[in-house]
């Protein structure tokens, strides 16, 4: 049997990181990214989108993804990696799966530093001096942050993110620990002192029951009112995999932990904010849920107005500590995110599917750093159109998500391919928890709704050309005189059909139908694109090309079906103008059946690659780093015929 000490190409540069991260600081990174501006914003959207019984939709959504997290916790302890969620795909269906899926983990991990920043100028620009200029209108949920002056102010906050994570993940996890005493310290005061001075219990029930937006919308406002976004950070503990101290033991302890924690306390708060609304103070009809929303310093500073309005003095100066917050929390987390999204470039690097520099390793502070300015640079194209917190977390929950679907289809493809790879931590039922995984997570991308997951497509398919460009091309797959022309031809179809749909590429209203093409035809024709472009790259690819190609149509084909379905449900009741031919209840069952028909196609997909071939020739799922590797290979040359 080969030895540890061996390894592969594929993680080769692995070896270079430094496992300094132990239970407490993997824990904390993830609570960390889980209590940002989630608890800031997504309070004040889930009331208006669900009315008094917004705290059930925490519990739902809280429970959806501890069933996507348990997916996780047996393969991450089997494989602990840095960039863990795009490297498993790749590792279970080859290139084509890896690189669709780890293109959209990228786009969600880079954007969260932006929404971070945006979130803290949001937050903190009424109450500065109108001189700043950094806010144009508080409610708008479009061209909210102004250029250049809040811009720059955006750009500063994610500069300082960057410098966090240079310094290494050690200094990253004590800073963070430091960092985490006031995240946790303040939201649970708030909701103390809410709740015991200023509690209103009538709340819940004003405007129409609990549910006074139908029962659909409990459902419904989980991935866009903030509520999912807020929960994904229980990644953390996954993407330092490779720089944990004992990943085998810690990982999916940080990564359960952290989802049940948060759970309890954005519970908490929503119970706590919805109790404390004073609406004769505030100017209000009791129960009208959506002038809550369109309330200007409430839009933009939730907890703040609450508190302010509560007519109890204490609560009025305390509410000045939410100001600090508004730094303090957003900044906690994107730091984090921003080390995330270098690590998912760094991932995509060893997949192969970027240039070789994204996998460069700092020989001082040995972080990834070409992938962390890389990270930092995509951040700031983010921020660029300048959208306010409440416009960009669907497509980061829905492009997040749409990536956690291989959890559970990794964990049984990996029960077959890898059964004898040592696994201290095993799932039980696993043929149970990981088709409802899955499902969880379909249903999390088809409760986005249409407007949502239209803009989700049209930013996924936009980067095969790439695929086909470096992947392909450098694996020997397919001939560039082949790659290059179908990648252009691809890009030029696919920029021109997005401008003649409207949906993404266009200031016209996404929720007005008929300012965009007919969805039938656009629909067709997108299909015609993507599938077209698969196919032809297939008949120009190699046997080995062709074999990684056909694992993936199971992808292409649940994606377009997804978005069909939303559609066909009237968008979910964002859409003007659309035919509903099917309830909420009977789309949820039919998008449910559905996934569950993907699952096992996509589970029968999955295959032995090479790489895990390689992982499984060394017996072992860890990955030595530089001083093991040289320990080993000290003992190795004292030993006769090694």
């Amino acid at each position: 049997m080969a030895t540890r000490s061996q390894g592969t190409d594929f993680e080769f540069t692995d070896r270079m990181l430094k496992r300094n991260l132990g239970l407490s600081q993997l824990l904390l990174l993830s609570l960390g990214a889980i209590v940002g501006s989630g608890w800031l914003f997504a309070v004040l959207s889930a009331n208006t989108g669900a009315g008094g019984g917004a705290f059930i939709s925490w519990i739902v959504g809280g429970i959806l993804v501890l069933l996507i997290a348990l997916t996780y916790a047996e393969v991450s302890t089997m494989l602990p990696r840095s960039g863990a969620v795009v490297r498993y795909p790749h590792l279970t269906h080859g290139g084509f799966t890896g690189f669709v899926l780890g293109w959209a983990y990228l786009l969600a991990s880079c954007s969260v530093p932006a929404i971070e920043a945006i979130a803290t100028v949001q937050y903190l620009a009424p109450h500065v001096p109108a001189s700043w200029h950094i806010l144009q209108n508080h409610a708008s949920s479009t061209s909210l942050i102004t250029f250049p002056q809040g811009f720059a102010f955006v750009v500063v906050l994610l500069i300082a993110f960057f410098f966090v994570n240079y310094f290494g993940a050690r200094f990253l996890g004590r800073f963070n620990n430091t960092v985490m005493v006031w995240k946790l310290a303040l939201p649970t005061l708030t909701f103390l002192f809410l709740f015991f001075l200023d509690f209103h219990p009538g709340n819940y029930t004003a405007g129409g029951g609990l549910a006074p937006f139908g029962t659909s919308a409990i459902f419904t406002i989980i991935p866009g009112a903030g509520i999912v976004f807020s929960y994904l950070g229980f990644r953390q503990g996954l993407e330092f995999g490779g720089e944990a101290r004992n990943p085998q033991r810690d990982i999916p302890i940080a990564t359960i932990l952290s989802v049940l924690i948060g759970t309890l306390l954005y519970t908490l708060l929503q119970l706590a904010f919805t109790g404390g609304i004073n609406w004769g103070i505030l100017h209000i009809k009791v129960g009208d849920w959506t002038a809550l929303g369109a309330l200007p310093v409430a839009a933009s500073s939730p907890f703040y107005a609450i508190l302010k309005a509560s007519g109890v003095g204490f609560l009025g100066g305390f509410a000045a500590l939410l100001l600090a917050d508004a730094v303090v929390s957003p900044f906690g987390t994107g730091y984090i995110y921003l080390g995330t999204g270098g690590r998912t470039i760094y991932g995509l690097g060893i997949d192969g599917y970027f240039p070789k520099a994204s996998k460069a390793i700092h020989p001082r502070t040995r972080v990834p750093w070409v992938a962390l300015l890389a990270s930092f640079i995509v951040a700031v194209a983010f921020s660029f159109p300048s959208k306010s917190w409440y416009g960009l977390v669907g497509f980061i929950t829905s492009a997040t998500v749409f990536t956690y679907i291989m959890g559970g289809v990794g964990l049984s493809v990996l029960r077959r391919t890898a059964p004898d790879l040592p696994r201290p931590y095993r799932l039980g039922a696993h043929q149970f928890f990981a088709p409802v995984g899955f499902l969880a997570a379909i249903l999390i991308i088809f409760w986005s709704g249409f407007v949502t997951d239209v803009q989700l497509v049209a930013a996924l398919f936009v980067a095969l050309p790439l695929f086909a460009w470096i992947y392909m091309v450098q694996k020997g797959y397919t001939k560039p005189a082949v790659a290059y022309p179908l990648g252009v031809v691809f890009l030029a179809a696919w920029l021109v059909l997005q401008w003649w749909g409207h949906w993404i590429l266009s200031p016209r209203a996404a929720t007005v139908i008929k300012l965009h093409a007919p969805f039938a035809e656009w629909l067709i024709l997108c299909m015609v694109a993507v599938f077209g472009f698969t196919f032809l790259l297939w008949l120009g690819s190699t046997r080995e090309g062709r074999h990684e190609i056909n694992r993936t149509w199971w992808l292409l084909v649940m994606t377009y079906g997804l978005l069909t379905l939303t559609w066909y449900s009237g968008g979910l009741g964002v859409l003007a103008s659309v035919p509903r031919f099917l309830t909420f209840g009977w789309a949820t069952l039919w998008a449910a059946a559905f996934g569950l028909v993907i699952y096992f196609w996509a589970v029968a997909s999955g295959y032995r690659t090479s790489e895990i071939e390689a992982i499984n020739a060394t017996g072992s799922g860890m990955v030595p780093d530089e001083s093991e590797t040289a320990m080993l290979a000290g003992t190795s040359a004292g030993v006769p015929g090694q």
